[in-house]
C-alpha cells in the first residue's frame, strides 16, 4: 500500500527540515511525501528545496490557513493511505509507517491512530505530555475523547465518503474532522498502541494567545454536532490532565 503523508507549512525554518529528515529516514518504501507551503516569508522554502529530488510534490502559494493547505494536499494525494505530518514535529522511529501499515492490513482498518508525545519546543527530549490513545468508543468522543490528530492514518476513499477539513474553523477543524468520522460515520476504526510523533508544544491548539480562540470554535463545533458545548467541552479538557501526569511518572 502506498501511503501519503502531508505536511503544511507556513514560516517553520527552524522546525520543517527535522519534519523532512523523519519522513526520508522512512524504512517503508512506498511513501509519497507531499508539502504544502502557504508562501511562506521565511527561508521555509530554501529549506524545503534543500530535498526537492526526494519529495513527491511540492505545492507552493498563498492560502488561508493550516487547513485549507492541508485539503489541498489530501486532493493531491494518489496514495492508499493519507496521514498528516505538521511542520513542527517528526515521526517517532524509522519504522513508524511500517508499523501502521501492517495495522491497516492486520485489521482490515479504514482509520488507524496511535499514541504520541508533546515535547518542549528547544528540548525534544524533554517529554510534557504523553498521549496515549486508548481504546475508541463512541461513547468516549460523545464525552469529549479524541485521538491525538497526527496520530491518524486514514484510507483514501474515506475522504470522498465522509469529506475533507472545514476551512471555516481556524483552530478546531481538526477536532471537527475527528468527530465526524468517529461519531457520525460507522467507518472501522483500529487502535494501534505504539508512539506516532513527537510534537512541539507551542502549536495553534496549545499557544496561550490563542486559547480563548480555541474554546470558542470547540463549543461552536461540539453545538454543531449536537452536543452539550461547553460540558463537552471541559470532559475534552479533562481528557488531558493524566497526559501530564503520566509524562511526569513516566519520562
Amino acid at each position: 500500500m502506498k501511503v501519503s503523508i502531508i505536511t503544511s507549512c507556513f514560516n517553520r525554518e527552524a522546525t520543517i527540515g527535522e519534519a523532512i529528515e523523519s519522513v526520508l529516514a522512512q524504512d517503508y518504501p512506498d511513501i509519497e511525501y507531499i508539502i504544502v507551503d502557504g508562501a511562506s516569508t521565511d527561508h521555509s522554502p530554501e529549506v524545503i528545496k534543500q530535498y526537492e529530488g526526494r519529495i513527491a510534490k511540492i505545492i507552493s502559494e498563498p492560502d488561508k490557513g493550516m487547513y485549507e493547505g492541508i485539503n489541498k494536499g489530501i486532493r493531491a494525494a494518489t496514495g492508499d493511505i493519507i496521514g498528516l505530518l505538521h511542520s513542527d514535529d517528526f515521526l517517532y522511529s524509522e519504522d513508524t509507517i511500517t508499523k501502521m501499515v501492517k495495522t491497516f492490513e492486520r485489521t482490515k482498518a479504514e482509520f488507524v491512530y496511535g499514541n504520541g508525545l508533546f515535547v518542549a519546543p528547544d528540548d525534544t527530549g524533554t517529554v510534557i505530555r504523553n498521549w496515549i490513545g486508548g481504546r475508541y468508543s463512541k461513547w468516549k468522543v460523545r464525552h469529549g475523547w479524541l485521538p491525538l490528530h497526527p496520530t491518524v492514518y486514514i484510507k483514501r476513499e474515506c475522504f470522498d465518503r465522509y469529506g475533507l477539513y472545514d476551512e471555516s474553523y481556524k483552530i478546531a477543524a481538526d477536532s471537527d474532522f475527528l468527530v465526524r468520522y468517529l461519531y457520525e460515520t460507522d467507518i472501522k476504526v483500529a487502535y494501534l498502541n505504539e508512539y506516532i510523533v513527537r510534537m512541539r508544544m507551542g502549536g495553534l491548539s496549545t499557544d496561550s494567545k490563542r486559547r480563548k480562540k480555541m474554546w470558542e470554535e470547540d463549543v461552536r463545533m461540539y453545538r454543531n454536532h449536537g452536543f452539550n458545548p461547553t460540558l463537552t467541552k471541559l470532559q475534552k479538557m479533562a481528557w488531558k490532565v493524566p497526559q501530564f501526569i503520566t509524562a511526569k511518572l513516566k519520562f
